[in-house]
Formats: structure tokens, sequence, C-alpha cells
């Protein structure tokens, strides 16, 4: 068996925790992790900024089927949708770390790396013009704070914050735990992040890079299965569980 890969600055949840891809199918949790909805919050310049906790979902089904097809009325669970649902569930993500092929930008603090295929399009990034230009300018205090929060807030990793050298990356640190982002500025469902470094392995048994932070896709429109790549916001893919709460709470 080929050894657990493990993204440097992470570490692996208790083995209890996994989310198998089904080939054909749903994400199954194991372990119960909690699963909540994360709204992305913006600042008064209308830039990303922080997340808001919102409604929470069980997971006490062992395994708990997860829709990734994204055509399910049961979201964020499988309903099968997936049997006649016009999608494409072949896994098109390579057997490969996430800083395998990044580009770096150097200040005199920080290095940043970069790995755009992994964009979830929560644009944390954009924030106080930029994370590139904080980390350039990283030898100002007020820059270098800017620039690790928000690589941190970054919920597919695809950005990663370095002291020089890239010995020690800025992780928070994430208890094992699912998240469903929305995004109410673009009028999206974003995707499922997971956190706290929970393996996630396909059917077969291949396991992918172990990592602090992961972003699943769930619209079915990713051409980086199982990762998002972001489509969902081109797109405007909506789950809908939140107007389901909203009709809840008027009953």
């Amino acid at each position: 068996m080929a050894k657990q890969k493990v993204e440097k600055g992470s570490r692996c949840a208790d083995d209890k925790y996994k989310i198998v891809v089904k080939e054909r199918g749903p994400y199954l949790v194991y372990g119960a992790p909690p699963m909540a909805v994360q709204r992305i919050v913006v600042n008064d310049f209308g830039e990303s900024w922080n997340f808001e906790e919102g409604r929470h979902f069980s997971t006490d089904k062992e395994p708990t089927a997860l829709c990734r097809c994204g055509g399910s009325k049961h979201a964020p669970y499988c309903d099968d949708s997936h049997l006649t649902q016009k999608w494409s569930s072949r896994l098109t993500a390579r057997a490969e770390g996430i800083l395998d092929s990044v580009d770096i930008t150097a200040g005199d603090n920080l290095i940043l790396t970069d790995n755009s295929k992994y964009c979830a399009f929560a644009r944390f990034c954009d924030a106080g013009g930029g994370v590139w230009a904080a980390v350039e300018n990283s030898f100002d205090e007020i820059s270098r704070r800017l620039a690790i929060r928000q690589a941190s807030l970054c919920p597919s990793g695809r950005l990663m914050v370095w002291e020089n050298e890239r010995n020690s990356p800025h992780e928070r640190n994430y208890e094992p735990s699912i998240a469903l982002i929305e995004d109410e500025q673009l009028n999206a469902s974003g995707p499922i992040w997971v956190r706290g470094g929970i393996r996630i392995e396909r059917e077969s048994g291949t396991a992918y890079e172990v990592r602090n932070r992961v972003t699943l896709c769930r619209c079915g429109e990713s051409a980086n299965k199982p990762y998002c790549d972001g489509t969902h916001a081109a797109i405007s893919w909506q789950d809908r569980i939140e107007e389901e709460q909203k009709v809840a709470e008027k009953v």
C-alpha cells in the first residue's frame, strides 16, 4: 500500500473520519464530523471578509451520503438524483499534492504559494488590495497580518502563506468538520469545505492527499473532480437549503 500523502502543515484526523467518493455517486461520510452552513460575510467594501456559521445538519447516519451531482432535492444529502441527472461523475483530479505545482510570490518576510487549479472562488484573497500585494509588502506589520489572514481563510488551501524558506506554513487549527459554503453576494452555493485533515479516498481505496483545508465539488460541474474549481460561481448554482430553512422558520 502506498504511503499516505500529507500536505506540509496539515495533520491527519482520527482514523474514524473518512470521506469515500463513489465513482458514479455521492460522497460517503464516516465518523460523524459536525456539519454546518458557513456563509461568506463581506466587509464595508463588499469584499469577502469572514465566515458566519448557519444551520447545522446531521451526519449521524453511518455513512452519511452527500450529493455530488448537484441535482438532489434533499440537499445536502443524496437522494439518488445522480442516477437520472445529466452530469459527469468522472474523477479528473491528478494524483498529486497541491504544493507539487505552485506559483510563488516572495516578500521580505513571507512567501505565498498559489495553485490556482484549486480555486473555489471565495475571494478572500481580493480584500485590501489583494494577498499578493500584502505578501510583497510583508515588511509592514499590517500587510503581514492581512496576508496571513487572507491566505488562511482560503477554504480550498489554494493559497498558503509561509515564513521565508517555506519551512512553516500559517494554518488555522481546524477540528475535523464539514462546512457547506453559501455565497450570498454571488447568489450561489459553494463547495463542501472539509477541514481538519479528514481523509478523502476513492471507492477503490486510493487516497487523496490529506490536507487541513479541502473544497469538494457539489454542483457536479467542476473540471477538477472531486475538488471544486469555482464553476458553481460561474453558473450561479444553488442548493436551496437556505430557502428550506426560511420556510421551516415560518411554519
